[in-house]
């Protein structure tokens, strides 16, 4: 499960490290890519360099903590990951959200495709700090 993890967290991190190099992937049209991964009401531009590797860091510290000893540290990062995609997986079918983030194609996306990736990588963390291989 670590492997797996390790590579959709991987993809992610490196995506959004193109995102803050300004690399507009996959849809080469920022307004277009903005309204595609965001979605907040009436978004144009992509967030800057700094929110996108702070995403990239998060992602690499749960990697490396999926690979450490498993020490109390590490069990709090990757509890505390569980947590951030359960709850960024679940928010998704809530009204709450579907107002902040009305912009198509995200709001479709986020239902299809973001949310249950949340919850998947939720799912893989709860499998690893429950002692699964």
């Amino acid at each position: 499960m670590s492997v797996l993890l390790t590579l959709v967290l991987g993809l992610i991190a490196l995506i959004h490290a193109l995102w803050g190099m300004q690399i507009w992937v996959p849809i080469r049209d920022e307004e277009q890519l903005a309204r595609t991964v965001i979605g907040a009401r009436g978004v144009t531009r992509m967030p800057g360099a700094i929110p996108c590797f702070l995403v990239v860091a998060g992602l690499l510290i749960i990697i490396v903590a999926l690979w450490m000893p498993q020490m109390w540290i590490t069990r709090f990062v990757l509890w505390i990951a569980f947590v951030v995609f359960l709850a960024r997986g679940l928010i998704a079918y809530t009204k709450f959200w579907r107002q902040m983030t009305p912009e198509q194609p995200f709001a479709g996306n986020d239902q299809e495709f973001y949310a249950p990736l949340c919850l998947a990588v939720a799912g893989g963390l709860l499998f690893v700090l429950l002692g699964g291989p």
